[in-house]
């Protein structure tokens, strides 16, 4: 890990609900395809991470999950955001445009 990466770890795992709401908006998604879709982002990250953020975030009513067969081995949980997460990533996406400007504005 590069020390650019390292020096902004903790602002990474402070996003990655955020992040994770959003991959999960708007779809149906298994764990494969969120690792998938975040492998070439800064907020890359493994199973044994994602797992318990989905399990957090399904007791928090912000994910639902339906088990799906496969034709490739056991039936997969696929994930999809709730009324009440679509809601919570409207309120984190509002918070980080509110950042975002103030951040801006503190520059000029």
């Amino acid at each position: 890990m590069s020390d650019a990466n390292e020096q902004f770890a903790g602002l990474r795992k402070g996003l990655l609900e955020f992040a994770l709401l959003t991959v999960v908006s708007g779809r149906t998604v298994y764990v494969g395809d969120i690792l998938s879709t975040l492998a070439p982002t800064p907020f890359a990250t493994q199973e044994g991470t994602l797992y318990p953020l989905l399990s957090k975030l399904r007791r928090e009513e912000y994910v639902d999950y339906e088990w799906v067969e496969s034709g490739q081995g056991p039936p997969r949980k696929y994930y999809r955001l709730t009324e009440k997460g679509a809601a919570r990533l409207e309120e984190l996406a509002a918070y980080w445009r509110r950042l975002t400007t103030t951040l801006e504005s503190l520059g000029r």
